[in-house]
């Protein structure tokens, strides 16, 4: 397809499953580096805590291996040390975080569902910010019936939560309380509340920290960041090949 050669680093079965839909789509995709190499497709985000990439090894040694005019494609790329190349950061692409936010409210829910013991409908929720993932996963629960609060920063978003008709709260000033709510959900990825506020949350409050830099602090908190790749790889596996396919080729697919 017009020239251009993927080699994906990476074995997680999200990239696995971006490979096989880029396949079906046309692209060649390599087995291994080699001098063809126009695009290096890496996971999303696509490094570990400690810098190295997820799918194991140094960027730089598979780098070495490719041609020094191939397009690195990934997650949370550091632009400074890839100066020398042309990159395209998926978590900078607007449309990406949109559609990977609703796939991940849409994990978020099937994921809390299963620890639950009681019905959405009339259950009451807390939603911790109100960014991409928090306005789909609020959606998406009073949908299903739920009794939804959204804390959030700006009094601009709080006036606007009311004018939808959401319960509304300042993130740092939860004047109801804990104790009301059966589910908790952080999207913030910052301190939001300390392990002596989660203290007074009911005894079966279930707390979920879906932000990639805890809010949370506390006992029993299900950890639930980067819920696409792990509850729906095929599902974000189409999502990274689509956007691939959009920004490199300006077309859909």
């Amino acid at each position: 397809m017009n020239g251009i050669t993927f080699y994906a680093h990476g074995d997680n079965p999200a990239l696995q499953n971006a490979v096989e839909r880029l396949g079906k789509l046309g692209v060649t995709v390599a087995d291994a580096p080699n001098a063809s190499v126009t695009h290096l497709l890496l996971s999303v985000p696509s490094f570990n805590k400690t810098g190295n990439l997820l799918g194991g090894g140094s960027l730089y040694d598979v780098l070495d291996r490719l041609p020094k005019t191939v397009t690195i494609i990934g997650g949370n790329l550091p632009k400074e040390q890839l100066e020398d190349y042309r990159i395209i950061d998926l978590l900078q692409d607007d449309r990406y975080l949109a559609e990977n936010a609703a796939i991940t409210a849409d994990c978020a829910v099937s994921v809390a569902r299963q620890k639950m013991n009681v019905v959405w409908r009339g259950c009451p929720v807390l939603i911790l910010g109100w960014g991409r993932i928090g306005k789909c996963l609020a959606q998406l629960l009073r949908d299903m019936g739920a009794d939804v609060t959204v804390a959030a920063r700006k009094p601009s978003d709080i006036a606007i939560l009311q004018g939808l008709s959401y319960g509304a709260e300042d993130i740092y000033k939860l004047h109801h309380g804990l104790l009301r709510y059966q589910v908790i959900f952080n999207t913030v990825p910052q301190p939001i509340l300390c392990a002596g506020q989660t203290v007074h949350c009911r005894k079966d409050c279930l707390l979920i920290e879906l932000a990639s830099k805890p809010g949370i602090e506390g006992q029993n908190i299900l950890n639930a960041a980067g819920l696409p790749g792990k509850y729906a790889p095929k599902s974000s596996g189409r999502l990274i090949a689509s956007s691939v396919i959009r920004l490199i080729l300006g077309r859909e697919c």
